[in-house]
Order: structure tokens, then sequence, then C-alpha cells
């Protein structure tokens, strides 16, 4: 399972990473982000890690995958460490490879007691904020087919460490109460699979956008239930999110604004670049990928 080197003997590098995933063509707001992580890298001299988010087997297309290295390297955005092509992705750094990691942490969770089992079906939940059903049931976490939620406190509050001004210690958002770190299927959920992988590969800086605020709460209340690491100290900075001519943000079903759609309309990595930054900014002309990361980080004043 390849990793990082971290040993004394190596210059332990400050480390930021990619983390797409391979369930549809990636779009401006991909990009967006992808462009902001490398101008940080460069102003804060870090290195970046190509992590690709693969345990969604269901949605996870052969397609998808190689648009992810096509993508990053018609937009001239480089990487550090991680696969260099989809096949050596899948034989060398797929999530799937991993799953004993993954089932470390969810065995450290389990036996400090933080865990529940839950067997509602998804009809159950359609209300978003999970209400606590099976919280008392004891169903034990070995009966087959039940999901493990962990225990979260609703009344604890979070401390986020920021590029930017120091921000105070957040509330855990009602989307995160009691949520889900292994599927019914045995499967880690994203979650849990995010914080293993950010520990194993020694992630120090994470670049997300302003939706994922909830998941990095979550994942911090969960690293606070680990034995000792790191992950209480990575430094999260969240960006906002492009919108679609509707007003939403953007999705990888929308195809107009996906890299490839643009890519076969003959616009240049000049061009989409622009395109992005237009979205938000009507003055705005960034030129490469670059400056369209320092473009945002301008923004939000973070340099």
């Amino acid at each position: 399972m390849p990793e990082i080197d971290h040993s004394p003997a190596a210059q332990v590098p400050r480390l930021t990473r990619l983390a797409p995933t391979p369930s549809g063509f990636l779009h401006a707001g991909n990009l967006l982000s992808f462009a902001a992580t490398y101008a940080l890298s460069l102003h804060l001299n870090l290195e970046i890690l190509l992590r690709i988010d693969d345990l969604d087997r269901d949605r996870l297309r052969p397609e998808y995958l190689a648009d992810i290295f096509a993508t990053l390297e018609y937009m001239d955005i480089p990487w550090h460490h991680g696969p260099r092509n989809p096949d050596e992705f899948s034989t060398q750094w797929s999530q799937t490879l991993r799953i004993e990691h993954y089932n470390s942490l969810l065995n450290a969770l389990r036996d400090g007691g933080h865990l529940f089992a839950c067997d509602c079906s998804r009809t159950q939940l359609l209300n978003g904020a999970y209400p606590g059903t099976c919280r008392h049931k004891n169903i034990p976490l070995s009966q087959p087919g039940v999901a493990w939620r962990l225990k979260t406190d609703p009344g604890s509050r979070i401390g986020i460490r920021s590029p930017g001004p120091a921000t105070p210690p957040m509330p855990l958002p009602p989307s995160m109460y009691d949520f889900v770190v292994r599927k019914k299927n045995g499967d880690p959920a994203y979650q849990l699979a995010s914080v293993a992988d950010d520990l194993h590969f020694g992630v120090t800086h994470v670049v997300r956008g302003e939706d994922l605020l909830p998941s990095t709460l979550g994942q911090l209340y969960l690293a606070s239930l680990l034995p000792f690491n790191t992950f209480p100290e990575t430094v999260f900075w969240h960006h906002p999110l492009l919108e679609g001519p509707s007003g939403h943000k953007l999705s990888k079903s929308a195809g107009d604004t996906s890299i490839r759609h643009m890519r076969a309309q003959g616009l240049s990595p000049a061009d989409i670049c622009t395109a992005t930054a237009r979205m938000a900014d009507p003055l705005a002309a960034p030129q490469n990928a670059r400056e369209l990361g320092d473009w945002l980080l301008q923004r939000q004043g973070i340099i």
C-alpha cells in the first residue's frame, strides 16, 4: 500500500491533496478547488497528493477515472505524490487497497464504545438529521445488515485551524448527528475513510468547498475519539462555491460546465480558467490554474 515517507531520516513534507471522486466528469467547480489547492501549495510550500476516492463502486466508471487525469494534465495542475494514470491508480492507490487501515480505525471506535448499530431503512431517514432511532436499541454491532453510527454529542463545539483569521469553535451541525462510519454492506463510509486516508498519508492542509464544512466538523469530532493522532492539527480552508445559471451549486450532472464539454467546444486552458472565474466575477481574467487559484485566494483574503 503506497504511503509517503515520514521516517525521521526523511524531510517530512507539509502536504495538501486533490481528492476527486470518479462519479462524474469534473466541472468548473472542481477546477476552482484544484486551482486553489495548487496556488495555496505554492504560497505555503506544500507538496500535493492526488487521492482519488473510489469507495463508492456503484458510481465508478472508467471514463470518469480517466477524466481526472485528462483534466489535471490539460489544465497543467501538478501533483507530487499519487498515481500517474488510471492503471497505476487501480493497482497501487485505490481505496479498496486500504480496507485494513479503515477497519483498524473502526475497531478503535468500537472498542472505545463510540459506536452503535442502526437498522433503519432509507425511507425512515428522509428528513436529513438522524433522529437517534436506534441509539438505545442495543442492536449488536455484529448483526448482519446494520450500519455503524458514531455516538455524537450535540452540545460539543469543534475548533478548526484555518490559513486565514482564526474562527471560534463551531457546534456540530444536525446533519452530522450520529453519522454513519460503516455502511450496511460492511464498507467504510466516506467520513471515516477520509480521516483514515489523511492520517495515513500525513495530510496537513485541506482545501474544500464550503458545502463540506459539516463534513470537516464531523471528521474532527471523529478524530477526537481516536487514540493520539495529528488530524486536529490539520489546516482547513473552505472556499465559496460556484453557481450555475439557475443559482444552484455546480454538480457533475451539469454537463455544460464540465471541463470535458468546454474542451470539446474548443476552449483553451486559459479560456476555461477565465470562464470559471467569471461565474463569480465578470471582470476576472485568470489565464492559467495558478492565476485562477491566486484570484480566489485574494478574493477570500488568504493572501
